[in-house]
C-alpha cells in the first residue's frame, strides 16, 4: 500500500496493520450499529473496520487525494465516504443513530476533535482515538498531576477515559518525533451537571490558564464577587480539584452571582 504523507495536515501515517487490526479491536461497539473514521488516509484502518460485519462504517476526509484513493480501494463504502471537513460537519445529519468514532487522528487538530465530540456526546458514545502520546496522558491524568488540565476536566465530566496503549515512532511514515498513543472514551451515565455548563467551562479554562495561581487569583476577574467564596475554594489551584468539585464550584459561584442581583 502506498502511503503518502499530507504534512499541512499534521498528518503521519500509520503503516504497521498489526496495531491497525489492535486499533479497531479496542472498539467495544456497546449498542452502536455505526461507525464514523476521522482522516482514513489511504485506508489502514478502514480496511479492518470493512472487516467488523455489525457496523457500519463511514469515513470522513478532507484530502481529495485520498478521497480518490478510498472510492477506487473501497467501492463498498459508496457515499459513506464522506469528503469535507470533520470540525465542520453537522454530525447529526449525516449520522442518524448514535455512532463510535475512530481515526488516527491528525496531532494538529486532536484538541479540537475532541472538543467537537463534547459538543455531540449524545450522539458519540465511545471514541477509540490514536493521538500524540502527551495528549492522551493530558486527556486521562486525574487531579494532582502536572498534566491534568482544561480536557481532562471536561472530556472526564462526560465520558470514562482510558489509556490503551503507546505506540513508536517507527509503525508511521513519516515517522513523527514523539510516541503516540491509543486512547478510549466511553460515555458515562451523567445526563445533567445541574449547573450552567457554559459557565463550567470557562471557569475550567480560565483557571487552568493561569494553573499556577490559586483560584482566589485566577478567577476575580471572571468572578467579582470572589471573597464571597468559601475560603477554602480560593486558596486551591485548579489542579487540586476534582471534575465534581469544579461542578461544585461552578454551582457556588452561580449562587453568590444570584444572590447579588
Amino acid at each position: 500500500m502506498t502511503v503518502r504523507a499530507k504534512k499541512n495536515l499534521g498528518q503521519h501515517f500509520l503503516t504497521d496493520k498489526n496495531i491497525a487490526r489492535k486499533i479497531v479491536e479496542s472498539l467495544q461497539k456497546k449498542d452502536i450499529k455505526q461507525v464514523l473514521e476521522v482522516g482514513p488516509g489511504m485506508g489502514v484502518l478502514t480496511q479492518f473496520l470493512l472487516e467488523e460485519k455489525d457496523l457500519q462504517t463511514y469515513v470522513v476526509e478532507i484530502d481529495r487525494e485520498s478521497v480518490a484513493y478510498l472510492h477506487e480501494h473501497f467501492p463498498e463504502l459508496g457515499d459513506r465516504v464522506i469528503s469535507g471537513d470533520f470540525l465542520k460537519m453537522n454530525l447529526s445529519e449525516r449520522l442518524s443513530e448514535p455512532f463510535a468514532l475512530i481515526g488516527n487522528f491528525p496531532y494538529n487538530i486532536s484538541s479540537q476533535i475532541f472538543f467537537r465530540v463534547l459538543e455531540y456526546r449524545n450522539h458519540i458514545p465511545e471514541v477509540v482515538g490514536m493521538i500524540q502520546k502527551e495528549v492522551a496522558e493530558r486527556i486521562a491524568a486525574g487531579p494532582g498531576s502536572k498534566t491534568y488540565g482544561i480536557l481532562s476536566v471536561l472530556l472526564q465530566t462526560w465520558y470514562d477515559i482510558e489509556y490503551l496503549f503507546t505506540v513508536h515512532e517507527h509503525v508511521f511514515s513519516p515517522p513523527p518525533k514523539v510516541k503516540s498513543a491509543v486512547i478510549r472514551l466511553t460515555r458515562n451515565k451523567v445526563e445533567s451537571l445541574e449547573c450552567d455548563e457554559k459557565l463550567l467551562f470557562t471557569i475550567v479554562k480560565q483557571s487552568f490558564n493561569q494553573r499556577r495561581k490559586t483560584l482566589r487569583n485566577s478567577l476575580k476577574g471572571l468572578v467579582p464577587e470572589i471573597d464571597e467564596l468559601d475560603p477554602v475554594w480560593l486558596k486551591k489551584r485548579p489542579e487540586q480539584l476534582s471534575v465534581q468539585e469544579f461542578i461544585e464550584l461552578t454551582r457556588e459561584i452561580e449562587k453568590v452571582r444570584s444572590s447579588g442581583n
